[in-house]
């Protein structure tokens, strides 16, 4: 069983950037990780995704340009690199672990999840 721990938030201006990780213990990751998040009375919201290799990634809509997942195996820890925050990115950012080598936006198809670190970018 894998335990992922999350640690990079806090607090931002807009227009400021954040370095999110993750890091794995327990095992190695064995398929793709994602990021998501959740804001205050909204829905848990897909962010970004990254195949095994890393060499795969996938992104919302609303992150596109700004923000890039990357991940060292080596480390057994990805990253979520944040730039241009915006004060609509605020939300508690979890990571999870696919159950499939395919990228996905579905959470139901991440298994173990983070904890949560929490994000917040003031305007």
């Amino acid at each position: 069983q894998v335990q992922l721990v999350e640690s990079g938030g806090g607090l931002v201006q807009a227009g400021g950037s954040l370095r999110l990780s993750c890091a794995a213990s327990g095992r190695t990751f064995n398929y793709a990780v994602g990021w998501f998040r959740q804001a205050p009375g909204k829905e848990r919201e897909f962010v970004a995704t990254i195949s095994r290799s890393g060499g795969s990634t996938y992104y919302a809509d609303s992150v596109k340009g700004r923000f890039t997942i990357s991940r060292d195996n080596t480390k057994n820890t990805v990253y979520l690199q944040m730039n241009s925050l915006k004060p609509e990115d605020t939300a508690v950012y979890y990571c999870a672990e696919s159950i499939t080598w395919v990228l996905t936006m579905d959470p139901n198809q991440y298994d173990y999840w983070g904890q949560g670190t929490q994000v917040t970018v003031s305007s």
